[in-house]
């Protein structure tokens, strides 16, 4: 991949999650220019540092820019064209040149925010897959793929899951060594033919939207209060409710959850003036089969 443009952004939808944790945003054109920690900033006459935000799990990009030899000699010139906006085309692409995620309800197995694998048909997924799977066995066991898609036009996007992280996000140390090894694997599969060499790269960690599997990653978050979607009924015409819930215990012979309030703001009676909950809701207790489950996310309280 010629003329990089590594991007380290925001994930539009995503939260923040740790206040505590402040990247700076930046932004690199040019060649051969790999990933640098955001204590250790480079000085090229064409990096162009903004200012620093807030946010928990990052995104970072390799973009192919397929820009022409005369447009590396005008860099100047092509400042305006090149700032980092977020307006969106009709065509679902930035005009930073990147397509955005489709923005559609996160389901599970959607190789998004629902986790899972979505290949979309590309005859060169599944070697990408791979390739991603053998970089990951150079890390900690405690950091997983949470999701992988690939899309026609071009694009892969890596999610990464750390296990033993409260809110499952590696550091950002991790995420900059895994996509400088994994952009380095694609290249080389990219000139020996395996697959496209002008693929575009986007490696995150899973946002507060991630859709948790039930019962499998319920206890992993037990601590935390968790949005539940549920139905009272198997019937598919019930009507779905949902509440923000603590996990008591899952009870895997019977199939059941049990879940209690959790004290957050959307369980407060507004008239009580940030009082704690009362006896009889600290007391309510929901019983929950598995198969009633019909979405579970992580609840931030802002």
């Amino acid at each position: 991949m010629s003329n990089i443009r590594i991007i380290q952004t925001l994930l539009r939808n995503r939260r923040s999650i740790l206040s505590s944790f402040t990247p700076s945003f930046w932004y690199l054109k040019g060649k051969g220019i790999s990933l640098i920690p955001s204590s250790q900033f480079p000085s090229f006459r064409n990096t162009r540092l903004l200012p620093q935000v807030s946010f928990s799990c990052s995104t970072l990009r390799f973009v192919n820019t397929a820009a022409s030899s005369e447009e590396d000699d005008d860099d100047d010139s092509s400042d305006e064209e090149l700032r980092l906006q977020r307006e969106t085309s009709e065509e679902g692409e930035t005009s930073d040149g990147w397509e955005e995620e489709d923005e559609a309800e996160p389901r599970l197995g959607d190789g998004g925010d629902g986790g899972g694998v979505d290949l979309q048909g590309v005859p060169w997924g599944q070697r990408a897959l791979s390739i991603a799977h053998e970089v990951l066995m150079k890390f900690s066991n405690d950091i997983e793929l949470f999701s992988f898609k690939t899309t026609t036009r071009g694009y892969v996007y890596v999610r990464l899951d750390k296990l033993t992280h409260q809110y499952g996000c590696p550091s950002m140390e991790e995420l900059e060594t895994y996509s400088q090894e994994y952009k380095k694997r694609l290249d080389e599969a990219g000139t020996l033919g395996e697959i496209p060499d002008n693929l575009a790269l986007e490696v995150s960690s899973p946002g507060a939207e991630r859709i948790l599997k039930v019962p499998e990653d319920l206890n992993r978050f037990k601590d935390m209060p968790m949005r539940v979607f549920y139905a009272e009924d198997a019937e598919s015409s019930c009507v779905e409710k949902e509440g923000v819930f603590l996990l008591v215990s899952t009870e895997k012979e019977s199939e059941n959850c049990v879940w209690k309030l959790a004290d957050v703001k959307d369980n407060r009676d507004p008239s009580s003036k940030g009082r704690p909950l009362s006896r009889k809701q600290k007391d309510w207790r929901l019983n929950l089969p598995f198969n009633m489950h019909r979405r579970v996310t992580l609840y931030l309280e802002f």
